[in-house]
């Protein structure tokens, strides 16, 4: 077996071994809590992963009682529950004689919470820090945090409000003051509050509260202290400190909660003082409830002491007064307050609870009308007067609106069986009125029937009512949608109307006539039952006779009583009977006396006289008819047979009573012996008149004559008819004799006639009856209702007049707009109609005429208006010579807008169909200073609404011929040749007026290019919204002025923001040969957005990025700042800009100008050599450690360097900087690439070791790293192999121990696939071999400083000072640095004498931008004459300190070394002068050299104006004379050991070749510099760096700027920026 294997074994077999013994149960975890009642708590758990039998449960509580509960098996328990203790838990998961680790955790019961009972009120506005950094587990305590926050307040509309916004990368208002009205309803939102996410710009979020929240229209009150609370969890990534003095200024008392991670210097610098309470700390979310009762009582203080100070200085109106009060309105009256007042703001809603609602007036009023008001309602109303900065208490009252009036005088009337009608007195200001009515009859709630009517409407028909049913009918006046109270009255609605009169005629024993008066016109006829009233069997007969009302029975039996009933039958039913009874006669024989005597008079008739006055009375016989009547007093008889000729009449049969009997039918008759009548007797002839003549069906031209026929002999019956003014000739019909009608017409409507009937014997004319009637009049229509409003339709509805139709005339015509009148034609039987193809949004007159025969009626008319289809808001923006757009509040029903504009000179248009969701639309080639009518039509089908027009004039052409003024080539830009795109949004969130700005903006940075074509820069610009629209191409222009004026012709898009898919057009669509791209030319696009995008943007990004594009990301308003990274090539400082609105775009618009111009001044041969040589990382931007970030960064301080122009940076104790790896090294590390550190450790660093830099995992494992042993004096570096193993190299030795004497130290790392190089000041100190390395895992961290022993999450670090810190990707780096950074290393010669003068020099280089730190010079106090005794070294030698102080300024600690006595103060200061000039003259050399090969860093963001500058420096020195004897040896700070013995004295050098040049003029000041201060590093936003200032006349020589710039080309496959160096590996 192998010695490897038997390695593998025993590790295994440890492993078991360790598994046996030490492997326990899994721990349960998350233990909860929750009170289920005021005694039980419940308890729960979550089981463990792994394997185990049962849990074993264990709580305590503060009175020492102890409980236990084994081979538990649920993952929870209930227990007995008193809130006034506290309970300690312990839960353990068990498996066998095996337990775990116990899960632990107390629970208390709820404390009565702090109530803030001052009567003061207050705003209060929480601002939620709701960043990724949360998380949304800590976001839940945040929710129950504010819980207990709100409920500590008494939360009502005229009490303290509540309002919330919740902040990240940009901020938002969950919810305004004035939301809710109701603590519980703040509550609810709490805890339904979204968690938002995204990065932590504070002050921006500070800023957005002041401007949204604390406003009038928010909800914000004046006169009322104002809180914010700020809740947030780590350090922002903006600049907090103006935002929050904005607010404190604003009298906005400002509270800082910071949780775990927060800066709490960040927080002092929000809070308002005293810091001690209003700033408060907590270390983690979880014991955040423990500040709620500390911060709850010293808010309310602050509010009660706030709202006294406030009550000072404002006094309130005084004298509420109320007057005019009806339905909807009532007067206020006030007396003005003392002192100025600007305004008073009236606010009233009702006490019932409402909407509040307010007026505001000039502080000069004294009394307002508060109208649309609900009817009697109490409404309370507060009264503030407003002063310049704040408004007094209220001035409160309220008063209660009166009833809507009502109508009055309801009538009831024209009542029938079945309708009634209703009419009453309008009610002034009524919209319309709602009657109701029902039978009072319980039943269904159905029978309730609604009528609507419009306000010209009193008097309404109800119709298909039950006969003979009381009804209720109320009445409604309607205002709007308010009902006023209702007027009442009830009526009964007829019985069906009987048949009336009932009469019994020509009764004889076997017949008797039947007549009726005629009852309802709606009877449809008669149902006649009759039955012998004593008979023993009844046998009843029925008969429907129709609209008769006359009838003869037949078939009688003689002597018998009849009982005869008749019925008017109806739709409804039968009427109730109208009864009565007869008794037919028997027949008796009598003989005509002589006393009688008779004569013919017709053929049907006869007459008999009476000789005598006889005492009888004469009953005709069957078939005869008296005429006249026959009594004592009467001397003849007329008698008519019935029976037709030749019949003739020989008996007559009398009842003639004796002396002692009386008229009375049933006495037995007296008998008078029968006269014979001789039958050659002539017949005598009688001529009768017509009988019961009736005039019935009235019509508005017609009349029904009819007549009972009484004699066979009429030949004809003449009809005669005259209107009773006499003012129409009488007019004549015939009809035969057999004929008993005639319907006449033509008559005059509303007319009175009399109408004779004359019967026409062959003799002669029988006697005239004569009858009255009228017709009806031609009434009108009632009661017009329009309904079924629509955009080209409307239905009307009429009731019908009493009188019979031939049918209605509907004229209607538009009244709002012009049209023609339409008329048409509907039968008599309808009584509504649909109106269609009418246009929309119009009023329209209505007319409904009803048709006769004779004529029209009056017309009824009304007014009916469609729904309007056309859009609102239409104006015009964007107007331009050329062309100009339009826009639009849409239409919610419209499917198509048709915009159509039409030039009015001379009627040109142009037409263009949007859909439904369309809101705008710009119209080009237009013709300059031209009126245009731009008209939209919104369509919704097949139906298009009205034009809705506006009006623009194009503006006029330049009134100088040259076109406008183009921008001056920029200097930087005259020799830049580059394919530049811009990618403007064009999204709805932009709007018109910022896309103007950006216009503006893309016209005078495009100005500023120097040659516009295919011999300079090609510009292209895309505009994207939902997708990417090419406003032209790269090879579209080769002209400035005709690329200028295309960009002012580009119109707004508008539409979401799809960034990602944008890019990609780009990449795809305009950098292509077709597009007009150039092989060797940079390739550069900026990209300008306002918001984040709606879609992906970091994988086309990452594509544009590796194939060499220089991308500029500029974001303004709610843009992204993480986004706009992603999108811009590194590094983010020079690539990406950030401004708050368009209106700043000034202030980066020339260094962004500058930064694109150099990108495309990049030759071929450069960004040749760039890629061929290596690419980097900036460590220290990428830490923020940077002159314009390190403010932001917490825990670091901004130091000289190695030189006071050279700025470090100090890491404090425990301030552990970190970032996430996938910034800085998103890509992991290179192969092969060298470490460079510029830094110098303390004497507080701890003697423990440190890392100086390393990657951790997610873990906080170590991956990458390089650590300093302080204690042991070693450097290791330490990685993992390609095989996944740990490896270590630890480098010592003298060199090395430097690292840890507290100077500055330069240090490099190379580090290959085979070894690790450490070089110390520019000298390799060590080498060792390594294993290549495998790449790193980037969901971690990369830290500076962190302690070696910190572990777990609560990690230190040590202090130390950092000046540099890059990765290079190259191995070769550490030879080819000169470590330029460090003072001079090696020994420098005596000074030669000064040559001749030399020539002035060319003006010096740009001096330092004004915020260098000038440390005080190094001084040791000497105990006797300045001298410090350093030590006697092993050589004999004396080390003497001094410090001095150079001409020039720069502080230099010398140490002497000199043997034998200790030298004069004199003789050492002389020396020290020579020193001081080689120094200088040599430290400016190196300057020079620094400053030829480094690129110009950008300006500090906000630069000041220095004094003017120094003269100029001297020139070179010439060469250096002869040796002289050797006198003191110096040592340079730098030097490790001190020469050897002093020689003799030399002979003196001969003069130098060069010669000194005399000092330059003093220079005027630069111009201030322009920008703002940066943000905080990658991570957050950063400010954008101001502009450089110009040079000035030679001052002293400037100190090295900061490092410069690696063009994104150069950075294949890292995505990041080279250092500072590369310029220098030539």
């Amino acid at each position: 077996m192998s010695l490897l294997q038997l390695k593998k074994i025993s590790q295994l077999l440890l492993k078991i071994v360790f598994c046996v013994f030490f492997c326990l149960v899994a721990t349960p975890r998350r233990l909860r809590f929750k009170v289920l009642s005021a005694t039980q708590l419940h308890v729960s758990w979550k089981e463990p992963k792994g394997d185990f039998e049962s849990f074993r449960f264990i709580y305590s509580t503060q009175s020492g009682k102890v409980q236990q509960c084994y081979n538990q098996k649920e993952a929870k328990v209930i227990i007995d529950f008193d809130p006034r203790q506290l309970y300690t838990v312990k839960v353990t998961a068990v498996k066998g004689a095996q337990e775990s680790k116990p899960l632990l955790g107390t629970f208390e019961g709820e404390k009565k919470q702090f109530m803030c009972k001052t009567p003061a009120i207050a705003d209060i506005v929480i601002l939620v820090d709701g960043s990724w950094s949360i998380g949304r587990i800590n976001f839940r305590l945040v929710r129950m945090f504010l819980e207990n926050l709100v409920s500590a307040f008494h939360v009502e509309f005229d009490k303290t409000r509540i309002g919330l916004a919740q902040y990240s990368g940009d901020p938002r208002i969950e919810w305004h003051l004035n939301t809710f009205t109701t603590k519980e309803a703040v509550i609810d939102a709490v805890k339904n509050l979204p968690y938002k996410g995204g990065n932590t710009l504070t002050g921006l979020a500070l800023t957005y509260i002041l401007e949204n929240s604390y406003k009038p229209e928010s909800g914000s009150r004046a006169g009322v202290p104002k809180i914010g609370i700020l809740i947030t969890d780590g350090k922002s990534q903006d600049d907090v400190q103006p935002p929050a003095r904005s607010l404190r200024e604003a009298g906005i008392e400002l509270f800082a909660i910071g949780v775990k991670n927060a800066d709490e210097k960040e927080l002092k610098a929000i809070g308002s003082p005293p810091e001690e309470t209003h700033v408060y700390n907590v270390a983690d979310f979880s014991v955040m409830s423990s500040i709620v009762e500390g911060l709850t009582r010293t808010v309310c203080d602050r509010v009660e002491q706030l709202d006294k100070a406030i009550k000072v200085t404002m006094a309130a109106p005084r004298d509420l007064v109320t007057s005019e009060v009806t339905a909807r309105s009532f007067r206020v009256s006030w007396t003005h307050a003392p002192g100025t007042v600007e305004k008073y703001r009236v606010v009233f809603y009702p006490a019932s609870g409402g909407q509040p609602e307010e007026k505001v007036v000039q502080g000069t009023v004294d009394t307002v009308v508060l109208n649309y008001l609900l009817s009697l309602t109490e409404y309370q109303v507060a009264v503030f007067a407003i002063y310049a900065s704040s408004a007094s208490e209220a001035l409160r009252g309220s008063t209660t609106t009166l009833a809507l009036p009502m109508v009055n005088n309801l009538e009831l009337f024209d009542i029938t069986h079945n309708s009634m009608r209703a009419r009453w007195r309008v009610a002034e200001g009524a919209s319309g009125y709602m009657i109701l009515y029902a039978p009072l009859t319980e039943g269904d709630a159905a029978d309730e029937k609604e009528v609507k009517v419009a306000e010209t409407v009193n008097e309404v028909e109800l119709e298909n009512l039950t006969p003979d049913t009381e009804y209720t009918v109320t009445v409604y006046a309607m205002y709007g949608e308010e009902a006023s109270d209702p007027m009442t009255s009830q009526e009964t609605t007829l019985p069906l109307t009987p048949a009336r009169n009932l009469r019994f005629s020509d009764v004889d024993h076997s017949s008797a006539r039947l007549t009726w008066e005629a009852t309802s016109k709606k009877a449809n006829g008669y149902r006649i039952m009759y039955v012998k009233t004593n008979g023993v069997q009844t046998n009843e007969v029925r008969m429907d006779v129709g609209r008769i009302t006359t009838l003869l029975l037949r078939n009688l039996t003689s002597l018998t009583e009849y009982t005869v009933a008749i019925f008017a039958i109806y739709d409804e039913g039968q009427a109730e009977p109208l009864t009565d009874s007869f008794t037919t006669s028997k027949t008796v024989s009598t003989h005509i006396s002589n006393a009688i005597g008779s004569s013919w008079l017709s053929t049907t008739a006869f007459i008999i006289h009476k000789k005598k006055a006889l005492n009888a009375v004469a009953l005709k016989p069957p078939g005869v008819s008296i005429l006249s009547p026959f009594s004592t007093s009467l001397s003849q008889l007329i008698l008519a047979s019935l029976f037709p000729p030749p019949s003739t009449l020989t008996t007559l049969f009398f009842y003639l009573p004796p002396t002692s009997c009386t008229l009375a039918p049933s006495f037995p008759p007296c008998h008078l012996p029968s006269t014979h009548l001789p039958p050659s007797l002539p017949l005598p002839v009688v001529h009768l008149g017509a009988r019961n003549l009736l005039l019935s069906d009235h019509t508005t031209f017609s009349m029904e004559v009819s007549w009972e026929l009484q004699d066979r002999n009429v030949r004809q019956y003449r009809v005669a008819y005259v209107t009773a003014r006499g003012d129409r000739a009488e007019e004549t019909k015939m009809v035969p004799g057999g004929q008993n009608s005639l319907l006449l017409q033509p008559l005059l409507s509303d007319t009175e006639y009399k109408v004779t009937v004359t019967p026409v014997y062959t003799d002669g004319d029988g006697p005239g009856v004569s009858r009255m009637g009228r017709t009806l009049p031609l009434s009108a229509p009632r009661n017009l209702r329009v309904s079924e409003e629509w955009y080209n339709r409307f239905r009307i509805t009429w009731d019908t007049p009493p009188s019979p139709t031939m049918g209605y005339r509907v004229v209607y015509k538009p009244i709002s707009a012009p049209g023609p009148a339409l008329e048409t034609f509907v039968g008599e039987d309808v009584n509504t109609m649909l109106i269609l193809n009418l246009m929309s949004g119009t009023e329209y007159g209505v007319r409904v005429i009803a048709s006769y025969t004779t004529g029209s009626s009056e017309a009824l008319t009304g007014k009916a208006r469609t729904l309007y289809l056309g859009v609102t808001n239409l104006n015009t923006y964007q107007v331009r010579m050329n062309s100009m757009c339009a826009q639009w509040s849409s239409h919610r029903h419209a499917t198509l807008y048709r915009v159509v504009i039409e030039s009015l000179l001379n009627g040109h248009k142009q037409e263009a169909r949007l859909g439904g969701g369309a809101t705008r639309h710009c119209f080009n080639d237009l013709t300059a200073n031209t009126q245009y009518k731009i008209s939209v039509y919104a369509q919704l089908q097949d139906t298009e609404g009205p034009a809705v027009t506006t009006t623009e004039r194009t503006c006029r052409p330049p009134t100088t011929t040259p076109p406008p003024t183009i921008p001056s080539t920029k200097e930087v830009c005259k020799a830049a040749k580059a394919d530049l795109a811009f990618l403007v949004d064009g999204s709805w969130s932009i709007g018109d007026e910022s896309f103007l700005k950006i216009i503006r903006f893309l016209y005078s940075t495009t100005g500023a290019l120097d040659t516009i074509g295919p011999d300079g820069t090609q510009v292209a610009i895309v505009q994207f919204s939902d997708d990417a629209r090419t406003e032209f191409k790269l090879n579209s222009y080769d002209n400035k002025e005709r690329l200028l004026e295309a960009i002012n012709r580009i119109s707004y898009k508008g539409g979401n923001t799809k960034t990602g898919l944008a890019i990609r057009h780009v990449k795809d669509t305009i950098f292509t040969v077709g597009g007009g791209i150039r092989r060797g030319i940079p390739k550069v696009v900026v990209v300008l957005t306002d918001g984040r995008s709606q879609d992906d943007v970091n994988k086309v990004s990452n594509e544009m990025q590796m194939e060499g594009y220089i991308v500029f990301a500029i974001g303004f308003a709610d843009a992204d700042y993480g986004e706009l990274v992603s999108i811009a090539s590194k590094p983010s400082e020079r690539h990406v800009f950030f401004v708050d609105d368009l209106d700043a775009f000034q202030k980066i618009e020339e260094k962004l100008v500058t930064f694109v111009c150099e990108a495309a001044t990049a030759s071929e041969s450069y960004i040749h050599v760039i890629w061929k040589q290596g690419r980097g990382f900036r460590m220290m931007e990428m830490f923020g450690l940077v002159e314009g970030l390190y403010g932001h960064v917490s825990g670091v301080s901004m130091e000289p360097g190695t030189f006071n122009s050279f700025p470090c940076f100090r890491l404090h104790n425990n301030s552990l900087h970190a970032q996430p790896t996938k910034f800085i090294h998103p890509e992991g590390l290179p192969s092969d690439y060298t470490i460079t550190m510029l830094f110098r450790l303390l004497p507080e660093t701890p003697k423990e070791p440190f890392a100086l830099w390393e990657i951790l995992n997610k873990d906080n494992e170590p991956l990458v790293g390089v650590i300093l042993d302080n204690g042991g004096k070693t450097l290791t570096f330490f990685n993992h192999d390609y095989k996944g193993q740990f490896q270590t190299v630890t480098f010592e030795g003298p060199e090395i121990k430097k690292l840890f004497y507290g100077s500055f130290h330069k240090l490099h790392l190379a580090i290959s696939k085979t070894n690790a190089k450490a070089v110390i000041d520019c000298k390799l100190v060590g080498e060792k071999a390594i294993n290549a390395a495998g790449n790193i895992t980037t969901d971690g961290l990369e830290v500076l400083g962190r302690m070696v022993r910190s572990r777990g999450k609560r990690d230190n670090s040590a202090p130390f000072q950092l000046q540099s810190f890059d990765i290079v990707c190259s191995t070769s780096w550490a030879s080819r640095d000169k470590c330029c950074e460090l003072p001079g290393l090696g020994p420098i010669g005596p000074v030669g004498d000064a040559g001749t003068p030399g020539l002035q020099g060319p003006p010096g280089p740009q001096g330092p931008s004004g915020r260098t730190i000038m440390g005080p010079p190094a001084f040791y106090p000497s105990n006797a004459g300045g001298n410090v005794t350093c030590g006697i070294d092993e050589t004999g030698w004396t080390h003497q300190t001094h410090s001095v102080i150079c001409s020039h300024g720069l502080g230099v600690t010398m140490c002497f070394c000199l043997q034998g006595d200790l030298q004069s103060q004199a003789s050492v200061q002389a020396i020290a002068r020579q020193v001081c000039e080689q120094l200088i003259q040599s430290h400016m050399a190196r300057y020079s050299s620094i400053l030829n090969h480094i690129p110009s860093a950008p300006a500090s963001v906000r630069t000041i104006p220095g004094p003017p500058g120094e003269p100029g420096r001297p020139g070179f020195p010439g060469s250096n004379g002869e040796n002289g004897q050797p006198g003191a040896r110096v040592c340079v700070p730098s030097v490790s050991v001190c020469p050897g013995l002093s020689g003799e004295k030399g002979d003196k050098g001969s003069p130098g070749v060069g010669v000194q040049g005399p000092r330059g003029p003093v220079g005027p000041p630069g111009p201030t510099g322009q920008g703002r201060t940066g943000s905080q590093g990658p991570s957050g936003r950063p400010g954008n760096p101001g502009t450089p200032g110009r040079p000035g006349i030679p001052g002293p020589v400037g100190s090295a700027g900061p490092p410069g710039y690696c063009d994104q080309n150069s950075c294949v496959g890292y995505n990041v920026g080279v250092s500072q160096y590369l310029s220098l590996w030539n």
